[in-house]
């Protein structure tokens, strides 16, 4: 049974175009690494749990924002790590800067016996679609792609458990 993920992924208008809210990854691992490591603030979640609840749950432990608005289901995508991932979209207008992430543990380097308490997520800032596009991981660019084509009143133009 594969690994199951559950995020949210925010989205706002600004000056007549949309952007989304992405996160990056806490830690040493990610410190010097931009373009292709953000990601949808998103978290695993157990069988019998619900997964829109763990999304919601996710993206606070995350980010510290509590979205409020109506979720828009996105297609769940298979990651090439062989994880799901079911995402929903959330109209809203978060201040980035106020940004307050979990914390978790991590050998670095790895096999050294030094551990070390990282945030989860590091920082959180607000893309237009071409960036956004550019710093997603790229198993993730399927929602980014659905989500701006469903804001555009088109059909997506990927369906089903595409591997993105």
């Amino acid at each position: 049974m594969p690994k199951t993920s559950a995020g949210i992924l925010p989205y706002r208008q600004r000056d007549q175009r949309y952007e989304v809210l992405l996160v990056h990854p806490g830690g040493p691992f990610w410190a010097h690494k931009d373009l292709g490591s953000w990601s949808i603030a998103k978290g695993e979640y157990e069988k019998g749990e619900d997964p829109q609840q763990a999304a919601l749950r996710e993206c606070a432990e995350e980010t510290g924002y509590r979205p409020s608005g109506a979720l828009l289901p996105l297609t769940q995508r298979k990651q090439p790590s062989g994880k799901v991932v079911d995402v929903w979209a959330t109209e809203g207008d978060w201040d980035e800067t106020t940004l307050v992430s979990n914390t978790c543990r991590l050998e670095w380097p790895r096999g050294s016996g030094r551990w070390l308490e990282v945030p989860e997520v590091d920082r959180a800032a607000w893309f237009g679609f071409d960036e956004a596009l550019q710093r997603i991981l790229p198993g993730q660019r399927g929602f980014i792609e659905e989500l701006f084509a469903l804001l555009a009143g088109q059909a997506p133009a990927r369906q089903g458990g595409d591997p993105d």
